[in-house]
């Protein structure tokens, strides 16, 4: 931001009886710019059948979600003397609840600020960094719903490849060689929203240097990075050792959605201003929730990691599931790359005669719902609307396997 929040503060004390003359619109310009709603699901597919077997959202199953464990908590917090799980609270969140974050991530306390939520922290970050109409590099393609959240600053895109190793760090180079200068980059770096793929240390590293170099600041959005179920966990250290990095995290996968409850790690640099903002929104996230989920972490130190073990092992089996359904149902039909965590697949359709809006239609025609891919494009030059986006997050076994039969059954009717 060219002047701070904290000058914003200065200008406003030194004549406290300004005041903002209304303006003549009834719908202010910005809100008459943006575009219509459109969720997952929603608006991109036909009307379920009411038997329809959904595979759309990152939705956690309930069975691995702390329910009982968090009602004991709630009720531990709740009888405390005075109650102050039901007062205001700091912006910057619980300080309890902070530095059991910041302890699993390795950084200062100072450095975290609890939200509501993963797509608060996006529009935080956005906030504090993309100045009206900057230019903001994103991955092609791209979680569409912070597309929605950058067309609060008018911003414009400048797409960058996502392929099997994540972020393609030499096209965004080529891009900036070229003079593109963006004032950020966002990236999901960890079990890719949709691809699935992971960026390597090394490429990290690599993204730091040119967002040092360039001066622009990376959002990484890390709602998957807990649950990897096979291979190698990699460092967020490159991240977390710059100053250039915004790191967006939740407890939306891991301890339930509703809790709504994330956090961000700030560079110290935009502490300040971070805060600043915050104070002139929501103020803070709740405290009762924040309290609730600092009771379940710290008072139980090894509660969230058995949490975690539960669901990596039912998200890694359900995976396998849904693979080995499609290659069973649609022999030859895809190309299927093994994800190593998070909750979708990614598959790609092999026959380039299928359509693959019509089998969207057909399959649900059949009574199973998907993401098309065609959905996550941020510009062109991407086969994402080759591929299918398939949760499996919250299917059991045998609806996963009913759902590649169903798929399976509306390839076969596909004209060739």
């Amino acid at each position: 931001m060219n002047q701070t929040l904290t000058d914003i503060d200065a200008d406003l004390d030194a004549d406290p009886t300004s005041e903002v003359a209304p303006h003549p619109r009834t719908r202010p310009a910005l809100v008459a710019a943006l575009s219509a709603p459109q969720g997952f699901g929603d608006q991109t597919l036909r009307s379920p059948r009411p038997d329809a077997i959904e595979l759309l959202g990152g939705i956690p199953d309930p069975s691995v979600l702390p329910a009982s464990e968090l009602a004991e908590a709630t009720t531990r917090v709740l009888s405390r003397p005075g109650s102050p799980a039901l007062q205001y609270s700091r912006a910057e969140g619980l300080p309890q609840l902070r530095e059991w974050i910041a302890a699993r991530e390795g950084v200062a306390p100072e450095r975290i600020l609890i939200t509501n939520g993963g797509f608060h922290g996006l529009s935080l970050a956005v906030q504090a960094v993309v100045e009206r109409g900057d230019l903001v590099a994103v991955d092609n393609p791209v979680f569409p719903l912070f597309l929605r959240g950058l067309q609060l600053s008018a911003a414009r895109t400048l797409p960058i490849p996502v392929g099997p190793q994540g972020l393609d760090v030499a096209r965004l180079a080529e891009e900036l060689r070229g003079g593109a200068r963006p004032s950020a980059l966002y990236t999901v770096p960890d079990f890719h929203n949709p691809a699935q793929s992971v960026l390597p240390e090394a490429e990290r590293r690599e993204l730091v240097r040119l967002a040092e170099r360039y001066g622009f600041v990376v959002i990484a959005d890390n709602p998957y990075r807990e649950l990897r179920f096979s291979g190698e966990q990699v460092t967020t250290a490159p991240f977390y050792e710059s100053d250039h990095v915004i790191e967006v995290g939740t407890f939306t996968k891991t301890l339930g959605p509703g809790l709504r409850l994330g956090w961000v790690v700030l560079p110290e640099r935009f502490r300040d201003d971070v805060i600043a903002l915050r104070s002139r929104a929501d103020g803070h996230s709740s405290t009762l929730v924040q309290a609730i989920v600092a009771e379940l972490v710290t008072g139980d130190p090894g509660l969230f990691d058995r949490v975690l073990n539960r669901a990596r092992a039912l998200y890694r089996d359900r995976a396998t599931v849904l693979a080995n359904a499609l290659e069973s149902a649609a022999p030859g039909a895809f190309d299927i790359e093994d994800p190593e965590g998070g909750l979708f697949l990614w598959p790609r359709l092999r026959d380039e005669r299928i359509d693959p809006e019509r089998l969207a239609e057909d399959a649900s025609a059949t009574g199973v719902e998907y993401q098309r891919g065609s959905f996550f494009p941020s510009g062109p030059g991407t086969d994402a609307d080759r591929h299918l986006r398939l949760s499996y997050g919250d299917n059991d076994a045998d609806r996963l396997r009913e759902a590649a039969a169903r798929l399976g059954r509306a390839i076969a009717a596909q004209p060739r």
